[in-house]
C-alpha cells in the first residue's frame, strides 16, 4: 500500500476508533464487543481501501459497516432489546431510509392482515407480553393452538415485513 494510503487510512483510524467503540457500544452493550467489531471492520476496510472507488465517503462506510456487524453480532446471539428500553435518539442513529412512523404504519399494516384469531394471539403474546400458557388459558384454546398461530402470525409478520426484518428484530424481540 502506497504511504498516501497509509497515511489516509492511520488518519481514518485514529479519527473514527473511538467514537465506532461508542456508536457499537449503542448496539452491544459491552466495550470488548464493540472494540472487536470495530476492529473487525478496521481490517475489513484495510483489506479493501485500494479497491474502494475514488471518492468513497469513508466515514459513512465505516460507520454503516460497523452498524452492520454489530446488527450481525446481535442476530448470533439473539441477544435482541426491547423496542421500550432504546432510546429515542437511537432510532434516528438508525442509517435507513424509512422513518420510525412510517416503520410502525406498516406494522400496524401487517398485524391487521393477520386473521382475527392469530392477530388476537399475537397481540397478546407480543404487545401484553403475555405467555403462551396465559394466552391458551385467557383464550380458552389449547397451548398446540397458541403455537400454532403464533407461527402462522410470523410467518405472515415476516413475509409482510422482509424488508425491515433486521431493523424490527433489533427493537421488537
Amino acid at each position: 500500500m502506497p504511504s498516501t494510503n497509509l497515511n489516509k487510512f492511520e488518519e481514518l483510524f485514529r479519527g473514527l476508533f473511538k467514537p465506532l467503540c461508542g456508536f457499537a457500544m449503542k448496539y452491544t452493550g459491552d466495550l470488548d464487543s464493540a472494540k472487536n467489531l470495530v476492529h473487525e471492520v478496521f481490517i475489513q476496510v484495510w483489506d479493501k481501501f485500494e479497491s474502494l472507488p475514488e471518492g468513497t465517503n469513508y466515514k459513512s462506510y465505516c460507520y454503516t459497516a460497523v452498524r452492520n456487524r454489530c446488527l450481525n453480532y446481535i442476530r448470533d446471539r439473539k441477544k435482541f432489546v426491547m423496542i421500550e428500553n432504546v432510546p429515542e435518539h437511537h432510532f434516528r442513529e438508525m442509517n435507513t431510509t424509512m422513518e420510525t412512523s412510517e416503520l410502525a404504519a406498516k406494522i400496524e399494516q401487517a398485524i391487521a392482515s393477520l386473521p382475527e384469531k392469530c392477530r388476537m394471539v399475537f397481540e397478546l403474546n407480543r404487545i401484553e407480553g403475555l405467555k403462551y400458557s396465559e394466552i391458551a388459558e385467557k383464550m380458552n384454546i389449547s397451548l398446540k393452538t397458541v403455537e400454532a398461530q403464533m407461527s402462522k402470525a410470523l410467518a405472515v409478520m415476516k413475509e409482510h415485513l422482509r424488508e425491515f426484518l433486521t431493523i424490527i428484530f433489533i427493537f421488537w424481540t
